[in-house]
């Protein structure tokens, strides 16, 4: 696919990791997957949980769609969506801390990852919006 006729060419250099990002976030989203499939079941941590899968899949999709968005102004709506629901995401996972659902050592790395696939976002929305 030519990137270049489908974004402007400012987000070009960005789009380079664009592969590597989409991978990244269906490894984040297989690691919630695995996460929320390994817990006991109970009700209030089931809510939790779902809530958690939910946000976190929607990282990786949203971030596909981002890509393929059809304007400069589509594409920042669509990862301001991506930085909501990876945002959401650490927020579930904080409350499964904070209740008792789940160790914080269990999910370090996650949590880590989640802050990361963030920083990245949120750069790249800051890059994307002084550039219009």
């Amino acid at each position: 696919m030519n990137l270049v006729g489908t974004v402007p060419r400012i987000l070009v250099r960005w789009f380079v990791n664009a592969e590597d990002f989409k991978e990244r976030t269906k490894r984040f989203a297989i690691r919630i997957i695995h996460l929320v499939e390994s817990v006991p079941k109970s009700s209030i941590g089931d809510v939790l949980y779902r809530q958690l899968l939910r946000a976190g899949t929607s990282v990786g999709a949203n971030y596909r769609s981002a890509c393929r968005a059809r304007s400069h102004p589509e594409f920042i709506a669509k990862m301001g969506i991506v930085e909501e629901e990876c945002d959401e995401s650490i927020y579930w996972m904080e409350l499964l801390i904070a209740t008792g659902h789940v160790k914080r050592s269990a999910i370090t790395d996650l949590l880590k990852e989640s802050n990361e696939i963030l920083s990245v976002v949120v750069a790249s929305l800051k890059t994307a919006r002084s550039r219009k």
